[in-house]
């Protein structure tokens, strides 16, 4: 087994520095200016922004054929889709997983390889839990050559409350397994497609962590 051990500098993802510095600096502000209950506020609001985007280092004993979670949250759908519904264009087996509000939303790549096309499409924002979510909303597609014969992709959907997309990615790059690539704001879902015949090694309704948990594995 090979121990996969991503580290990053910081413990709170960048794309949230703008919403915590404001909230800070409203805090500032109207405790400088003695305004009652607006410090407090401010306050509450800023630690629960840094709570969300938060983003812990992850380490996970696995093997080389090993596909991990590209996101924390629930299991809540496993299904076989042909290729005309495949961002492959493959038959593989898609596995939703729900990101709820507290979840760590810093998505990360499941497998290593390069970045062969992404994917945008705009869409509506129906809650990220149900079914017409994954077919509906807004997305941001991502689909990675593995180097051995084999595609992956994941898609990152965007909720109710969630309506920013960030993916870091760029065609042709090459990523390692566990390295993080993108993030949803406040509730979302993302989706992973694995080669059909790759063995799946979660079940419904599970719990999943990013960059740790073994989805599946090549066969």
């Amino acid at each position: 087994m090979n121990t996969l051990d991503v580290n990053n500098r910081w413990p709170i993802a960048k794309a949230g520095l703008p919403f915590i510095l404001t909230g800070l600096g409203l805090t500032f502000l109207s405790a400088l200016f003695q305004m009652p209950v607006l410090p407090f506020l401010f306050f509450s609001l800023t630690l629960m922004t840094i709570y969300f985007f938060r983003d812990p280092n992850r380490k996970s004993d696995c093997g080389p054929e090993d596909i991990i979670s590209p996101a924390d949250g629930k299991v809540i759908a496993i299904e076989a889709v042909d290729s005309e519904d495949s961002p492959s264009g493959m038959p593989c087996t898609k596995i939703s997983i729900f990101m709820s509000i507290f979840d760590v939303h810093v998505n990360r790549i499941p497998f290593g390889g390069i970045i062969s096309d992404i994917s945008y499409r705009p869409g509506a924002f129906l809650s990220a839990n149900l079914d017409k979510a994954s077919r509906d909303n807004e997305r941001n597609s991502v689909i990675l050559d593995s180097g051995i014969g084999r595609k992956i992709a994941v898609a990152q959907i965007a909720g109710l409350v969630a309506r920013r997309i960030a993916c870091w990615l760029e065609t042709g790059e090459r990523v390692e397994k566990g390295q993080r690539f993108g993030l949803i704001r406040f509730g979302s879902r993302v989706e992973l497609f694995i080669p059909a015949d790759a063995r799946v090694r979660v079940e419904l309704n599970q719990r999943v962590v990013a960059g740790t948990t073994i989805m599946g594995e090549f066969r």
